[in-house]
């Protein structure tokens, strides 16, 4: 018969490596235990935990007798959703969720599970960052993590939930993941913290001032989806999985049950004022072409003239990219542009194909956008597009000017099908911008008269379409049946498809 008093210390060992004795710390925090932040992301009883019962290994500043089990990370794999993905989770209780060299190695095990497997994996980060009593076996525990995150990056999808602190070295592994979420009021990511920051350069300042949800949502755009609550965070991570494939070789499967309400068809038509020179929410127009609740906004707060998301149509997942004239008329400015450009990547990494909506007046205008290198932001989202090799569907909304209409996919940067709506306009300028320069000279009568020619000649569809810029003019109403066209008729072999990886922009 067992030892019964060896099965109750096997039991006691599980319980410290899962917290089960600390999670009032938490609660008092706001936050959920690593072992409940794991039990919610994983179908339930198919998680398989690696290194369980782990420890560090570090002697110095009286840590050899202070050990916990697990050292601060629970690591593993499992079913999200009935798809196999790995997954780590830090655990703050331990010695702050510091990295140590023990744990760091079996978050790099992990990492490596997942290649090896070809499936996703899904960090829930909660640190305070390295271990300072390792010193370099710290930071070397963090280097192998970031060279796995690298070797990782386009093959499979990482996915990175910000759920506590976040500081030092280990935000640099986040950063080199697809996606990040946050949680607000209990999120914060920086490199430097508080005190450091006021005893090197005597700036006061608060972690949320310095890293939280606010900072890295609108400001720096690090976060792609903030959530309310942990919970509400693991919903977001569960549904973005569900737009992405297992590896850079597989396709999102289709959702075979969806809905679509035919009256958004009535709607469609209604959504764009009647003058180009008024604002609409282009979200607005999203809505109406993808099925009913599939869309997932990505940097929803960041750059809010560019629109960037996941949705379905007709069960098939696809990422769009749309201009938002409520936001700087949907001008392109710097930070647009980089988020067009790694949204880009990142569906021509695991085979998601692209629908651009294009109502692009030009790239915003001044020298604070120039002096901080417009032109090499923008060439980004060229090079994005010209590089990908998924479908890729552009429709014309309305205008679509200068070289702002070739970085949103023109059929030059390699648009498999180019759809424009009657009320398009394609130029190298705004009409009363080209009169000024090609008659300086003329009375302002003349003027009026010059840009009534040039809005004939180029401020519609059908110059494009004769010249063959554009394939097809469609009404509001025929758009969604046509994308779904190419769509079904677009297949490609993704198992022939090259490899890149998805570097942070």
């Amino acid at each position: 018969m067992m030892n019964s008093e060896k099965v109750m210390g096997l039991e006691r060992r599980k319980n410290e490596a899962r917290g089960e004795n600390r999670k009032e710390k938490q609660y008092a925090k706001g936050k959920l235990s690593a072992w409940e932040r794991i039990n919610l992301l994983f179908d339930e009883g198919t998680f398989i935990e690696t290194n369980m019962l782990l420890e560090h290994r570090c002697n110095y500043f009286g840590m050899g007798e202070n050990k916990k089990e697990g050292d601060g990370v629970i690591a593993g794999y499992g079913r999200i959703n009935g798809r196999i993905t790995c997954a780590y989770a830090q655990d703050f209780t331990v010695f702050g969720g510091s990295i140590s060299e023990m744990n760091a190695k079996k978050i790099s095990n992990i990492q490596n599970k997942a290649l090896q497997m070809k499936v996703p994996i899904v960090g829930l980060f909660d640190s305070g960052g390295a271990r300072v009593q390792e010193g370099i076996q710290s930071l070397s525990g963090h280097g192998d993590i970031f060279f796995n995150n690298v070797k990782a990056s386009g093959k499979i999808p990482q996915i990175s939930a910000i759920m506590g602190t976040c500081a030092g070295g280990a935000s640099y592994s986040p950063a080199l993941t697809d996606f990040i979420l946050m949680v607000d009021g209990t999120s914060n990511m920086f490199i430097t913290g508080p005190k450091v920051v006021e005893q090197a350069i005597g700036e006061i300042v608060s972690m949320d001032e310095l890293g939280g949800t606010e900072v890295h949502s609108v400001v720096s755009g690090m976060s792609d989806i903030v959530a309310k609550s942990d919970r509400e965070c693991i919903a977001y991570i569960k549904r973005l999985l569900d737009y992405l494939p297992s590896h850079f070789q597989d396709s999102v499967l289709r959702k075979e049950r969806f809905t679509y309400s035919e009256e958004k068809l009535k709607k469609i038509r209604d959504i764009l004022p009647e003058s180009n020179r008024r604002v609409f929410d282009v979200r607005q127009l999203m809505e109406c072409l993808v099925d009913d609740g599939s869309l997932l906004e990505v940097k929803e707060r960041f750059a809010r003239n560019m629109v960037t998301a996941f949705a379905r149509i007709d069960g098939k997942a696809v990422g769009i990219v749309a201009n938002q004239s409520l936001e700087k008329a949907g001008c392109i400015d710097i930070d647009a542009a980089d988020k067009a450009a790694r949204f880009i990547r990142i569906c021509d990494s695991f085979n998601v194909p692209l629908l651009n909506m294009v109502d692009v007046p030009g790239f915003y205008p001044g020298k604070n956008q120039e002096q901080r290198g417009i032109i090499r932001h923008g060439a980004k989202m060229l090079y994005a597009y010209g590089e990908a090799k998924v479908p890729k569907v552009t429709v014309i909304i309305r205008k679509g000017y200068g070289g702002a209409y070739l970085a949103m996919c023109s059929k030059e940067l390699g648009a498999d099908m180019v759809y424009a709506w009657p009320e398009a306009e394609m130029a190298v300028m705004g009409s009363k911008a080209a009169v000024e320069v090609l008659y300086k000279g003329v009375t302002s009568e003349e003027k009026e008269e010059k840009i009534r020619e040039y809005e004939e000649q180029f401020l519609n569809p059908y110059e494009a379409s004769h010249m063959g810029y554009v394939d097809e003019i469609v009404t509001p109403e025929e758009t969604r049946k046509q994308i779904i066209k190419v769509l079904n008729n677009m297949e490609f072999d993704v198992k022939e498809k090259a490899f890149h990886g998805n570097i942070p922009l």
